[in-house]
């Protein structure tokens, strides 16, 4: 049997609640206040406890209603399933790869991922009907769409790293916590999604040469490799490399992703880094060979996640892992606080020094270049082999200025319109594209399951397709052993949080929840009580169930019919 708690409050009253069927609730509620405007409100405790069709519980409900000084990150929502958009997963990766899943299984990968990545093609052609800058997530899934709609068709995609196109997720989550470290090292993981099977990181597909890709009658895909585009003519519709070449085109996309932000204190040379792509993941695994130390500068997500794997990897050579973050616990741009405290505590179980609430004043490099010495805000200094720095990305629009696009200058990235247009013929998807969401407002996204979708999106568009962009994606996290974690919508930890946590005993007690190992969050706008965000916690496959709440504009009233939906105990 499960208990749980719900601080909301303003009500000196006990609220008794029978609902049709099988289910009958009884909550209790106190405070200072003797009314209140809603059966939710601010900081009020509330047990809940019964029969529903899913077996005996009580619930508990911890309600967050003051914000946080930080910025959380967010999703879109959509209000019915289109082509682009289909569902089933049971699973955050599976539900995250399950559109590219079909190309993998039936072709051969694009490059083993143990073998040296292939050089820059030495013959471009000048020209392509599609040609998609970019060779991450968001331009596979757009040429996946592409060939799906236009059989023949002829796709160019451009890309600067020196690899074809790959899942990046892995490269801070699963390739750290693999048994096989040597597997790991050649990119290599067993897959949930995968029925077990070790994969590697690579898209697989039949791309072709690009010097063959304008004699192709039956069309195909081609990926350069190692080259960057440097200008975009949208009138003239052609793109110019750094080589020198140049390639004129039918319809283009831009899907430049980001670059990983760094601190003024970590610029220039010294032993510190970001995290990216696999030469950082190759550099990163390397250095856990010869460190001692190593300092993660960030608590989010790939924060958070590097310093559980690193810890985790590392713990038997005697590397010691920190952290430092000016938040008050890890992922606290995005959690509540109790929760986001109670998650550093986890991340200290496995190992992490962990240094919330702490900003860095000052980095130094030993006259050898083989330490950083960092001075925090309080005085307090944290000598380091390494400095990892996760601190966020800036979306890559240094073409703006030559495809004369307009930037968003409130969220970054191109502005495209709802079926992703940003001008004639050009489209921008991934983590590059300021979209406006219906639901939730204009945003951007910075997740693999939003490059996934809106790509694919992208690609249909691109073919003559007009639909608009509905899709609410979801995001997720493993921070050890656990904690993980789904979620879709609007996750900011600025927003009022209502919490619904289940227990092993259901006495009620009169203190916030101290045990957030399973339950459900959710996050309400400050206006009216609308859901506008939901977070499962170590609950896995609701993200179809978390959407349909959104969308109905499901309010904090209801979320104790709401509840049920969930596997809370």
């Amino acid at each position: 049997m499960a208990a749980a708690f719900l601080r909301v409050a303003r009500s000196s009253r006990v609220l008794w609640g029978a609902r049709a069927g099988p289910s009958i609730y009884k909550a209790y509620a106190s405070s200072s206040s003797s009314t209140s405007s809603s059966f939710f409100s601010t900081n009020t405790l509330i047990t809940l406890a019964g029969v529903t069709v899913a077996g005996v519980g009580a619930y508990g409900f911890y309600q967050n209603s003051k914000p946080s000084p930080y910025v959380g990150s967010s999703g879109m929502q959509y209000t019915k399933a289109t082509e682009y958009q289909k569902e089933g997963a049971t699973h955050p990766e599976a539900e995250a790869e399950k559109n590219l899943e079909s190309a993998q299984e039936t072709s051969t990968p694009p490059a083993p991922a143990s073998s040296p990545a292939p050089p820059p093609p030495a013959d471009i052609p000048d020209f392509a009907p599609y040609v998609l800058i970019g060779a991450g997530t968001t331009s596979f899934a757009a040429a996946k769409a592409i060939r799906e709609k236009d059989p023949t068709a002829k796709v160019l995609i451009i890309g600067n790293e020196d690899y074809t196109p790959y899942s990046r997720p892995p490269l801070s989550k699963q390739l750290w916590l693999y048994e096989d470290h040597e597997a790991a090292k050649n990119l290599k993981f067993t897959a949930s999604w995968s029925g077990g099977k070790v994969v590697d990181v690579f898209y697989k597909a039949d791309f072709c040469s690009p010097k063959d890709l304008p004699n192709l009658e039956g069309g195909g895909i081609a990926v350069v490799t190692g080259r960057k585009v440097t200008s975009l003519d949208t009138r003239k519709k052609k793109i110019r490399l750094d080589n020198g070449s140049e390639v004129s085109f039918n319809k283009c996309l831009l899907a430049t992703g980001g670059t990983p932000k760094t601190l003024p204190v970590f610029q220039g040379k010294g032993p510190f880094s970001t995290f990216r792509a696999i030469p950082d993941y190759k550099a990163l695994d390397k250095l856990l060979d010869s460190a001692k130390s190593i300092l993660i500068v960030g608590g989010g997500f790939l924060g958070s996640e590097l310093a559980v794997g690193l810890a985790s990897r590392g713990k038997d050579k005697g590397v010691t892992i920190s952290q430092v973050f000016p938040e008050v616990g890890n992922l606290g741009l995005v959690l509540p606080q109790d929760v986001s405290k109670w998650t550093t505590d986890k991340v200290r179980e496995v190992g992490v020094q962990v240094h919330p609430g702490t900003g860095i004043k000052s980095a130094s490099v030993s006259e050898d270049g083989k330490k950083v010495t960092v001075v925090t805000d309080n005085g307090t200094e944290l000598v380091a082999d390494h400095v990892v720095v996760a601190v966020g990305l800036q979306p890559n629009t240094d073409l703006a200025t030559s495809a004369r696009l307009e930037i968003d200058k409130e969220h970054g990235g191109f502005k495209v319109n709802s079926e992703l247009l940003a001008c004639t013929d050009v489209w921008a998807a991934g983590d590059v594209a300021s979209f406006y969401d219906p639901y939730l407002g204009r945003r951007r996204v910075e997740h693999h399951d939003h490059a996934n979708v809106s790509g694919r999106l992208a690609g249909y568009n691109m073919t003559g397709e007009h639909q608009p962009f509905m899709h609410q994606s979801m995001f997720w996290s493993d921070i050890g052993p656990d904690v993980g974690f789904e979620a879709t919508g609007l996750i900011d930890s600025k927003l009022p949080t209502v919490g619904v946590w289940g227990r092993k005993s259901s006495e009620a007690v009169d203190t916030p929840v101290d045990d957030y190992s399973k339950g459900v969050i959710y996050y309400l706008d400050k206006e009216g009580g609308r859901i506008v965000g939901v977070l499962t916690w170590n609950i896995f496959g609701k993200m179809d169930v978390a959407r349909q709440i959104i969308s109905e504009e499901k309010t904090e009233v209801d979320i104790s019919d709401i509840v049920q939906h969930f596997e809370i105990h």
